[in-house]
Formats: structure tokens, C-alpha cells, sequence
């Protein structure tokens, strides 16, 4: 009869210790659940401090995103901005220039539908609306290139709609840089 008791008696450290874990799971879930409902709200409560807008009737005739705009320039706190336009099937510029180590803000946005702004192999992706002008945070550690496909389907030549950002040693970049306002890599 021994043997039966230590049988009963290991079923129910067994059933006790499941039970532990059971519980342990499901709070973890919740927790998760929690986060997951808390992040939700919180950005649906809490939208964009500002939301910059262009009008894509007038792009490349006035205003910031004029053809003789677009490319990066380095401005006054040595940072680049890089001003790009998205229309369909191209980019303008279709080849960026950046420095390496230096901070760099992409302002972008879409003359017509609705362009994916995705730079390859960094963490850059976004959308380019129309109407609407998306500012963008980088920073390049290490030259090279970098494919820029639309992933937005876009229409019929969407497969097509490709750019490429070149990343250049920072001084080399504001050598450059001195003797023109405006750079890309197609001068």
C-alpha cells in the first residue's frame, strides 16, 4: 500500500506544481495583453506633436519641394536635410547623397498616391502620403549604398519605382558640399 500513497503523493506535487505554472503563464500573457491594450490607447490618444502638410497640386511649382530643393544641403548646426519627392514611378532625386556620422533628417513626401519610403538595410520605412510630409531620423555609420524601393504598391510601374541613397566619407560630403547648395549623386 506504500507504493500506492507515494503514487497519490507525487500526482499531487505534480497537479500542484502545474497549477503554478498555469497561473505564472497566464499572468504573463495578461501582462503582455496589458502592454499590448496600453500601447494601443496611448497612441491613439496621444497623435504626432505636429503634422506637417504640403500640397501636392503645387510641389514643384513653390514652396519647399521645388526641383531646385530637392537633394540634401547641410544646414547652419552641421546636420543634412535630405528633401525627396515620390511620384509615380520615380523618386526625385532618384540617387541621395549622405555623409557618414553625421545626423540626417529625410523630409519626403508624394506628389500623387500614396509611396513606400524604405532605404535597405537600416531602419528606415515609411509611408509618403500625399498632402503630407514625413520626417525621418538617420544617421550612417558606414559608407556604401543602399537600395530605396517604393513598397508601397503603387500602381502599374510600381516594380520599377527604385532610388538608392549613397553614403560617402563625411568629409569628402561637405567638401562637396561647399561648392554647391544642393547635392545628389547625379550632378
Amino acid at each position: 500500500m506504500t507504493s500506492m500513497s507515494e503514487h497519490d503523493e507525487g500526482a499531487a506535487v505534480a497537479a500542484r506544481i502545474e497549477r503554478r505554472w498555469t497561473v505564472v503563464s497566464a499572468g504573463i500573457v495578461g501582462l503582455l495583453v496589458g502592454m499590448a491594450i496600453f500601447a494601443g490607447i496611448h497612441k491613439a490618444t496621444m497623435p504626432q506633436a505636429w503634422v506637417e502638410t504640403a500640397n501636392p497640386q503645387t510641389l514643384h511649382i513653390s514652396g519647399e519641394f521645388v526641383e531646385s530643393n530637392l537633394g540634401s544641403a547641410v544646414e547652419a548646426d552641421g546636420s543634412v536635410t535630405v528633401r525627396a519627392i515620390g511620384q509615380q514611378f520615380s523618386f526625385t532625386p532618384q540617387c541621395i547623397l549622405v555623409p557618414t556620422g553625421t545626423p540626417i533628417s529625410f523630409r519626403a513626401t508624394s506628389a500623387d498616391v500614396v509611396h513606400g519610403f524604405l532605404i535597405d538595410h537600416t531602419n528606415i520605412n515609411s509611408m509618403l502620403v500625399p498632402g503630407y510630409i514625413s520626417v525621418l531620423p538617420a544617421k550612417f555609420d558606414v559608407p556604401g549604398e543602399h537600395p530605396m524601393p517604393c513598397q508601397e504598391f503603387c500602381g502599374i510601374g510600381h516594380e520599377g519605382m527604385w532610388a538608392k541613397v549613397k553614403v560617402i566619407d563625411k568629409a569628402t560630403f561637405f567638401k562637396m558640399a561647399a561648392d554647391k547648395r544642393r547635392l545628389t549623386c547625379v550632378e
